[in-house]
């Protein structure tokens, strides 16, 4: 039985409002063979809601404070009972199917940070990985070609509605002219390693001061032009 095989079930439910607006509410139960990264969670339009902590065994809510205050009893304990029907059924499912080839999606990543880049201050870089599956993945951050291991986060997996999944992977830093940080994931999709490199991009005060000359010339330029054809037009109708 192969230690990556995995079975996912997605539970989707369509509701119509009174003014025919479609909201979709996602329940997620996940499991794997050698049962590590269990994953319970819901979400309504893309929006997470509520997710169980495995290691806490406990229900956590996401909604946001204007959402008002809900509370989820026995949700956990709820959580841990799919859990071991998802690891019933997937064992069920592996030995009808004398297991199976699994299918793989190689992820996709993009690297970016979450404020407007200044020098010398604080800001969090974000490694976005997408349209991969099964879950999870491991990232490696570097600094300088020096691994960082402080300062980095992982997220809990999300899914898509292609049943592919999605994580974020973060890093605190405080960019300097010079560094240079990177973002390498790992994923048995992938034939090696992928990475995705960033670095501050910082304009030159020299080129700064060409590029306002520059314009200063031009505008001045375009003044001549207008004065000219001013007076030309003047001395036309002169005549």
């Amino acid at each position: 039985m192969s230690p990556f095989f995995s079975l996912f079930m997605l539970l989707g439910g369509l509701y119509i409002c009174a003014k025919v607006e479609a909201h979709i509410d996602i329940n997620v139960a996940a499991c794997k063979t050698n049962d590590t990264d269990p994953e319970d969670m819901t979400e309504l339009d893309g929006d997470e809601i509520i997710y169980v902590d495995f290691k806490k065994n406990e229900a956590v809510i996401t909604l946001p404070e204007f959402a008002g205050q809900w509370s989820a009893p026995g949700w956990a304990e709820q959580a841990q009972r799919s859990h071991q029907l998802c690891l019933n059924d997937l064992k069920v499912s592996v030995e009808a199917g004398s297991s199976p080839p699994e299918q793989i999606d190689p992820p996709q990543l993009t690297i970016y940070t979450r404020n407007e880049v200044e020098l010398g201050k604080s800001n969090i870089l974000i490694c976005f990985v997408n349209n991969f599956y099964p879950p999870p993945v491991k990232v490696k951050w570097t600094k300088n070609n020096v691994e960082v291991k402080e300062g980095v986060t992982l997220s809990r997996y999300y899914p898509n509605s292609d049943f592919t999944f999605k994580q974020y992977s973060t890093l605190q830093f405080t960019p300097q002219k010079g560094d240079d940080y990177s973002c390498t994931v790992y994923h048995q999709g992938l034939t090696e390693p992928e990475t995705r490199f960033w670095e501050p991009e910082i304009q030159d005060e020299s080129d700064i001061g060409e590029t306002v000359y520059c314009g200063i010339g031009l505008t001045l330029g375009l003044l001549g032009v207008g004065a000219g054809t001013f007076f030309l037009v003047k001395g036309n109708n002169c005549s």
